[in-house]
């Protein structure tokens, strides 16, 4: 019971709703397999690309009952705003800031995804813990 009345369990739902439906189905349908080896090995990542692919959605399916318990948030939240910065730089940042309306496939949805995972992180924002110097976690 307790992981359903932690202040950041809806936050952690819906991201790990997000992560696992996105990446059930491009495992379903193959297209895991098509950025890997039609883009990604395009792009420099070959032989690799099919692999690099893979740890991509393998990372986004093991965040998922993590973020739903509560545990290793950090990592996991460091290992997905990796790759959400990567798919900016890589596949986002030409298309705009839009996802839809004003343009298509641009930069917003990561970037949101990337502050709802740093707000996940840190649920007490950047302040200094009282009881160290280090960042409330």
């Amino acid at each position: 019971m307790k992981y359903f009345t932690h202040p950041t369990f809806l936050l952690r739902l819906a991201l790990a709703v997000i992560f696992a439906v996105h990446s059930v189905f491009t495992i379903l349908d193959g297209s895991v397999n098509d950025f890997g080896r039609l883009y990604l090995d395009t792009v420099g990542f070959a032989p690799m690309g099919l692999y690099v692919a893979w740890a991509v959605k393998l990372t986004h399916l093991i965040s998922v009952p993590l973020l739903l318990i509560n545990k290793y948030i950090k990592p996991v939240g460091i290992a997905n705003i990796f790759i959400l910065i990567v798919g900016i730089f890589m596949v986002h940042l030409k298309e705009g800031w839009f996802v839809v309306g004003g343009g298509r496939n641009g930069v917003e949805f990561n970037f949101l995804l990337i502050f709802a995972l740093l707000s996940i992180m840190f649920p007490n924002g950047l302040k200094k813990n009282k009881e160290d110097s280090s960042l409330v976690s």
